[in-house]
C-alpha cells in the first residue's frame, strides 16, 4: 500500500490500483501514521508527497518487495527444476568483457541457472542493489558513505579519452588547445554523479580549466556512441567502451588527452546480505578471471 501511495501519489490513483475505495485507503493511511506515531504522507491540494520519514520507509518498502520479488523468481526456478537465479549489474569497459566471459563460463557448466545482466552508469547500479533488484554490482563507489553500506573488492581499472566522429575538424587538423576545444565545441558527458563526469571535472580542475558551458548529458552509452557520430561534441567515455568504434573508423581518439583518474572497479556487495551458492560460484569465476591489475 504505501509503495502504490508512493508512486501514485495520489490517494484516488492509489486506490484504484490497489482495486479499493478511497476512503478505505485514506483509512488504512491513517492506521499506519498513528503506528508510527507521526505522518508519513503530506496531504497537498493535487495529492500526497511523501514526508522525510515517509521516504525512508518508502525505501525499506521498495527494498522488501524487491527481495520478496527476487525470493519467488528463485523458489520458482527451482521448483520447475532450475538451479537458481543471479542477477548481475555491471559498467560498461573492461568490466563487461570480464563479466559477460565469467556468465559464459557459468552458463556453460549450469544450463538452467537463471541470470539477468544489466548494464548502467556505476551511480545507478548502486542504487538498483541497494534496492535488492541486483545480488552484485560490478562497478566503482561513488560516494564516501557508499563504503559504510557496501562491501567493495578492486578488480581493475579503466582509463578515459577523448572522442569525436571521424571527420571531424579536432581530428583532421594540428592538434588544439584544452582551453579552446572547451570554448568552442559541445561536449558529451554522462551525468554529474558517475564517476567518470567526476573524474574529467577533476582532470579540468588540476589544469585551471573551467568545464565547457555547451554540454550534453546522456546517461545510455549506447546513445552517446550514436549522438558523437552524428554531431561535433567531444564525448568522454572509456577507452574499453569505444575501441570497437575506433577500430572500424566511426571514431577518433583525440591524440594526448587520456584521463587516468578513475577510481578502481570491482565487486559490491551489501553488507549483511547472504551469499547464495550461485553468487559465491560467479564471484569465484570472477575472481579467477579478473586479477587485480597494478
Amino acid at each position: 500500500m504505501l509503495a502504490t501511495l508512493g508512486n501514485c501519489q495520489n490517494l484516488h490513483r492509489a486506490a484504484e490500483t490497489l482495486n479499493m475505495s478511497q476512503p478505505t485507503l485514506t483509512r488504512m493511511l491513517q492506521e499506519v501514521e498513528d503506528a508510527f506515531g507521526c505522518a508519513l504522507f503530506e496531504r497537498q491540494p493535487r495529492g500526497v508527497v511523501p514526508t522525510p520519514v515517509g521516504e525512508e520507509l518508502l525505501k525499506f518498502a521498495h527494498s522488501a518487495l524487491n527481495s520478496l520479488d527476487r525470493c519467488v523468481e528463485d523458489l520458482t526456478a527451482r521448483a520447475e527444476g532450475g538451479y537458481g537465479h543471479l542477477a548481475v549489474g555491471v559498467v560498461m569497459g573492461s568490466a563487461l568483457d570480464r563479466v559477460v566471459s565469467t556468465i559464459a563460463t557459468m552458463k556453460s557448466a549450469s544450463p538452467h541457472l537463471g541470470i539477468r545482466m544489466m548494464s548502467d552508469t556505476s551511480d545507478l547500479l548502486i542504487e538498483m542493489l541497494e534496492q535488492e533488484r541486483l545480488d552484485v554490482a560490478i562497478a566503482r563507489l561513488g560516494t564516501p558513505g557508499d563504503r559504510s553500506r557496501f562491501e567493495f573488492e578492486p578488480l581493475g581499472n579503466d582509463r578515459l579519452v577523448m572522442a569525436v566522429r571521424s571527420g571531424h575538424p579536432l581530428a583532421t587538423h594540428a592538434p588544439a588547445k584544452m582551453e579552446d576545444i572547451i570554448q568552442k565545441w559541445t561536449w558529451l558527458l554522462q551525468p554529474a554523479a558517475s564517476p567518470g563526469r567526476k573524474a574529467v571535472e577533476r582532470w579540468w580542475a588540476d589544469r585551471d580549466l573551467l568545464p565547457p558551458s555547451k554540454t550534453i548529458e546522456c546517461s545510455s552509452i549506447w546513445a552517446m556512441l550514436q549522438l558523437v557520430q552524428l554531431t561535433d561534441a567531444v564525448m568522454v567515455l572509456s577507452e574499453a567502451v569505444i575501441n570497437d568504434h575506433v577500430r572500424t573508423g566511426l571514431i577518433t581518439v583525440l591524440t594526448g588527452y587520456v584521463i587516468e583518474g578513475l577510481p578502481p572497479y570491482g565487486i559490491i556487495l551489501r553488507k549483511g546480505m547472504g551469499r547464495s551458492r550461485e553468487l559465491q560460484n560467479f564471484l569465484s569465476h570472477l575472481q579467477q578471471s579478473a586479477p587485480v591489475e597494478g
